[in-house]
């Protein structure tokens, strides 16, 4: 029989260190998920039985004659609490790795056997006397205690379930809870060699910080409050389960993604207090460098319009402060998006049919659109994967280009259409969005000029007069390293002279994209490539920088041929600019002409080239042949 060594301050430790961790856990996550309050059971249990532990040690050291029920109870009530987070070990690991409820279940079945058999032995024991006596005010223990069985067996199975589900977590997550376990069990049988049962709590305590730190440790940005995908995933998922309704904000600033900025002090000031202020139980979400996702529960906040249109009032005041372009969707979850998790596909698919600077309230056809958006989506990323230049469902149409001064059409531009078996005929404002956030556009670029040089070789072949064909091509193609080189190889392989083709490009904004345009539009140049500006008078336009940029073409946009048509000062805006260019030696390409007036005022407004359905609707490109002149 051996004397039970004790220490009070060992205990209070293991006390103080699990109440802090439940603060920082109920402080930093909203989202509380089965794992998540599985886990904060076993520290409440731990909690309990580290205190009845205390106590017993208290009544024993200051009152040696103090009922033995209540000494035998104190115990019990700290070794089944013990083996009920052992318990839950089992319960925790099996739900962490999605463990199919077949295979759990055996688990599960055992661990609450084990549970019920070891302490009812124990308590058996300790009531008994076989496995704890009280001599002259100290705890007795007998060598071989069923406790220490008990716990030998539960962590035997509990290292079979890790190995079991290894595959099913991350090598190192596994490797350090084995890791911390190994060091539990030297400390738990060094502590019993030396007859201390102090140090049992903290044996139990080291795999608890284990789990916190490995599963559930702190995500914020500190600066936004804002947690990242995982806890996002989490909210949704406990919101299915539980059948949680949320209204979501989503602010999208593609220019922070594109740039690898950070938001500015003045806009993390603004989402904070959004965030903190606006709605009761909110939590924010940082799905990207410029996505954020705010999510509010509706039950929390019933009068949720109201707060809505306060947070949009101070975004539209504080907007002038950063002048970022953005889009913002608002819209309330739903039973379909939660079951499969599909809130940010869904968003993007809204971003990418929006306008810059859009505020969107989410319609109910936009699931829909969703679907068709995923179908799109399906279908770019195998087009992407499957580099066929001569891919079918990819298909080029043109629209024949006026040429002023020889009368004639003896340019084109090219344009895209997919071919879907489902959705039919596909245009571009639904699907080139979408491969340019994707990463699917230079793809799409290589297969349409790939297959527009081979007609422009057989145009030229068959006698035709054709001056040139343009292709549309993305300012984000640009940062690839190999773009020029791509651009080369594929009209050097189709036998075809480089002045033939001329790529369009719209102006962008970002310096680094600008440089990297200048770099490129130089070396395609010096092939003789021809350049048009596509766009000029949409959007963003900067004066100093096109004249920078050594395009050839300017296209007016349809939107300046529109205003040029309503009023005499807009006429002679649109005349000035027209001049500027003439004189800097651009030609000037008018697009949207629809009838004769159109037509002279763009003529009497130094045109060169006149682009419209007034001349021909967007046609597939084998019927280009009707409209060109034979030499």
């Amino acid at each position: 029989m051996q004397i039970e060594k004790y220490y009070f301050a060992s205990e209070i430790t293991v006390l103080g260190v699990c109440f802090v961790m439940l603060v920082l856990l109920f402080v930093s996550f909203k989202v509380r998920m089965k794992s998540f309050r599985i886990f904060v059971t076993m520290l409440s249990m731990l909690i309990v039985a580290t205190c009845a532990d205390l106590t017993l040690h208290y009544v024993i050291a200051g009152h040696p004659d103090a009922p033995r029920p209540l000494v035998y109870g104190l115990r019990s009530v700290y070794h089944v609490l013990l083996f009920c987070l052992l318990h839950h070990y089992c319960a925790y690991t099996c739900e962490v790795t999605n463990l199919p409820a077949k295979q759990r279940k055996p688990w599960i079945i055992l661990a609450t056997a084990m549970l019920i058999l070891f302490s009812v032995a124990d308590v058996v024991g300790i009531y008994s006397g076989r496995t704890m006596h009280i001599i002259d005010g100290e705890i007795a223990f007998e060598g071989s205690a069923i406790f220490s069985a008990g716990y030998i067996a539960f962590v035997t199975m509990l290292l079979a379930l890790l190995i079991r589900v290894r595959h099913r977590l991350y090598k190192r997550v596994m490797n350090g809870f084995f890791g911390v376990i190994a060091i539990s069990e030297v400390v738990l049988i060094v502590a019993r060699l030396r007859g201390q049962s102090t140090y049992t709590a903290a044996t139990f305590l080291f795999p608890l910080i284990a789990v916190m730190y490995l599963m559930h440790s702190n995500s914020y940005d500190i600066h936004l409050g804002a947690n990242d995908l995982r806890g996002l995933n989490n909210l949704i998922r406990y919101s299915d389960e539980h059948d949680k309704h949320y209204l979501f904000l989503s602010l999208y600033m593609r220019e922070l993604d594109e740039t690898g900025k950070t938001f500015s002090e003045e806009m993390r000031a603004l989402i904070r207090h959004v965030a903190e202020s606006y709605y009761r139980g909110s939590a924010l979400f940082q799905v990207s460098n410029g996505h954020m996702i705010l999510m509010v529960p509706i039950s929390r906040n019933p009068d949720y319009e109201e707060r809505t249109r306060r947070t949009l009032e101070q975004f539209d005041v504080e907007y002038e402060n950063f002048r970022y372009d953005f889009k913002m969707v608002i819209g309330q979850s739903t039973k379909e998006l939660s079951r499969k998790n599909e809130y940010i596909s869904f968003i993007r698919s809204i971003h990418a049919r929006i306008p810059e600077n859009t505020i969107y309230r989410v319609q109910p056809d936009d699931l829909n659109k969703y679907r068709k958006y995923e179908i799109i989506l399906k279908e770019l990323a195998d087009i992407a994967a499957k580099q066929d230049p001569e891919d079918r469902r990819v298909l080029v149409y043109c629209q024949p280009v006026y040429n002023i001064r020889t009368g004639k059409y003896d340019t084109a531009e090219a344009l895209m259409r997919l071919k879907n078996d489902e959705l039919g005929i596909v245009y571009p404002d639904q699907f080139i969005p979408l491969a340019e956030e994707n990463g699917y556009i230079h793809a799409l670029t290589e297969i349409i000029l790939a297959k527009t040089c081979r007609v422009l070789r057989n145009l030229v072949a068959e006698g035709y007069e054709i001056t040139r064909i343009s292709v549309n091509v993305s300012a984000l193609e640009l940062r690839d390293s190999d773009f020029c080189g791509d651009i080369s190889r594929i009209i050097d392989g189709n036998g075809i002279d480089s002045s033939r083709i001329a790529i369009e490009l719209t102006e962008s904004r970002n310096d680094n994209d600008f440089m990297l345009m200048k770099e490129r539009i130089e070396e395609l140049k010096g092939k003789g490539i021809t350049f048009y500006l596509d766009d000029f008078g949409t959007g963003y336009s900067n004066m100093e920088r096109i004249l920078e940029l050594p395009f050839d073409i300017i296209k007016f946009d349809r939107s300046m041929v529109i205003a040029g048509s309503q009023s005499k000062r807009s006429e002679q805006v649109l005349g000035s600019l027209a001049e500027l260019f003439s004189k800097l030696n651009y030609s000037v390409l008018y697009e949207g002409v629809e009838n004769e007036k159109d037509e002279q005022m763009c003529c009497d407004l130094n045109a060169s080239y006149l682009q419209g359905y007034k001349y021909s609707k967007p046609i597939p490109i084998s019927e280009l042949r009707g409209f060109l002149a034979r030499g």
